[in-house]
Order: structure tokens, then sequence, then C-alpha cells
């Protein structure tokens, strides 16, 4: 839980960032190639080429061109076609999505956590709602797959972990999930990036060179590493608590005006679907 909290405290501040200084100046596709370079560049040095399960590594190589390659490609054009409430609400439904995918690996069946991630969803709901407008099925489509793509990465990072346990540490071998990305988000900034689009400022390069290594390096290894850790309702519902966290900081940090109640509300309903998951896995143990 502790390295899930930091990550949710890291991508809070992300989220604020992204849209001051590099959202509409910053050509997206670059901005994810930037990332995922920084990345791959911390843990290359650290990287293992031999040694080690081979569909381990193939695993995080497609985790990793999921998690940050398609989720991110599909992500950056939504906004597009939709306004920022609607991208905003059409992201909830990762937690379920994690929930499935999670169930679905393991061949079983969880409802309690099913349910908390259900809960959760409707906190991050109270949260975000606002009332649509416009053409919008396009982008709900692609923010679907951004969410499922990002849920079956960190899953199938999860579950890769839980059945081929090996004596070296991960950070031995993270580098190959940055090197799966690179595979997708390379190729689509050479054929869709602009150019002319590049950062101007030491800000924007300095905002990149931090989410590479902050939001993106650590932040997901975090991730990863806090991910077997926990059951896969408490990481479904994990994946809920950066609403609340992100639109605190935009608040405290920027003075963005904020639903205060809404967002009280919807945190405690989120906070609430934790304590419902962990009651549910009590009573499964006792059972």
């Amino acid at each position: 839980m502790p390295y899930l909290l930091a990550v949710t405290v890291l991508w809070a501040f992300s989220f604020s960032l992204i849209g001051e200084y590099l959202a509409g100046k910053v050509d997206s596709d670059f901005a994810v190639l930037a990332r995922v370079a920084v990345a791959a560049l911390v843990f290359l040095p650290f990287t293992l080429w031999r040694g080690l399960p081979r569909r381990l590594l193939a695993g995080f190589w497609l985790a990793g061109a999921l998690q940050f390659g398609v989720t991110y490609l599909c992500l950056y054009r939504s906004f597009q076609v939709l306004t920022v409430p609607e991208v905003l609400l059409f992201t909830v439904l990762t937690p379920i999505y994690v929930t499935l995918l999670d169930d679905a690996l393991a061949r079983r069946f969880s409802p309690w956590a099913l349910v908390a991630a259900l809960v959760a969803v409707g906190g991050g709901v109270v949260i975000r709602f606002e009332r649509l407008e416009g053409e919008y099925l396009i982008g709900f489509l692609l923010l679907q797959l951004a969410n499922l793509t990002f849920a079956a990465g960190q899953v199938l990072c999860r579950q890769l972990l839980l059945r081929y346990p090996t004596e070296q540490p991960l950070h031995r071998f993270f580098g190959h999930f940055f090197l799966g990305a690179m595979v997708l988000v390379l190729p689509s900034f050479l054929l869709f990036g602009n150019p002319d689009k590049l950062p101007g400022t030491a800000l924007q390069w300095g905002i990149l060179l931090w989410m590479g290594l902050f939001a993106t390096a650590l932040g997901l290894f975090w991730w990863v590493k806090g991910s077997v850790k926990v059951d896969a309702g408490t990481l479904a519902v994990m994946n809920e608590l950066h609403v609340p966290a992100g639109l605190v900081v935009n608040l405290l940090i920027w003075n963005r005006d904020a639903d205060l109640p809404r967002l009280a509300l919807g945190g405690a309903i989120i906070l609430a679907s934790l304590w419902l998951n962990r009651l549910g896995r009590r009573r499964l143990a006792t059972a």
C-alpha cells in the first residue's frame, strides 16, 4: 500500500503539470516519447538480458506496450473529440477492468473485489460527473480502450511476478517494460508527431524530465512493485484514488474552482470501498 499511495501523490501532481504547461503547447506524441525514453535510460544500466524466464520478459514488453503505448496514444487522441469533463468522466471505469482482468488471468471470480471496484467507480463519478454534450461516442470508445490497456498492463505485470518468481530484483528487468512501450511510441511520433511543437522553454523540458524520471520511471516501478503486495480489489480501488488527489493538488496549487462537497463525498466513497474490500477478504478467510 505505501508504494501505491506514493505513486498516487506523484501522479496527482503530474496531471496538473500536464494541464498547465504541456497540453496544447507540446506535441503529445513527443511528450509520451520523452517520458518513455527517460524512463528507459534510468533502468537500462541495470537491465539483465539473460538468465530470466522468457515468458516474464516477453510479458513485460507486452505490458509496456499496452500500459504506456496504447493507453497514452488513445488518451491524447480522445481530447480531439471530447471536452475535459467528458475525458475525466470516462476514465473512472478502470477499477472494474482491473478486477475483471485479474480474475480472468487467475481463473477465479472475486465478488467482493468487484463490488469494491464498483463502489470506487461510484465515488469517481460523484466527483467528476458533468452533463455530456455533443458527439462523444468515438471519444468514449477511445478512452475505454485506454482504460482497458492501462488495466491490462498492470494486471499482467502483477500476474507475471506472482507466476514467475525470480531471485533477481525488479529493477534488474523493469527496463524491458519501457522498451516494450518504445516499440509503439517511437513509430507514433515519427508518423504523427509535429516537429514544430517541440518544447520551446527550459521549463517545458524540465517538466518532461521530471515526468520521465519520477512519474514514469519511479512511478510505474513502484506501482508494479506495490501491486503484488495487495489483492486485486485494493489495486482496483487505488486506480480511482488519483481522482480526489489530483483535484486537491490542482485546487491547492493553482486555486482552481472545485466542488468541495462533491470532492469530499466522492473521496469518502472511494475510501469506503477500501474498507469494503478488506471486509470481504476477512469474510472469505473465515469462510
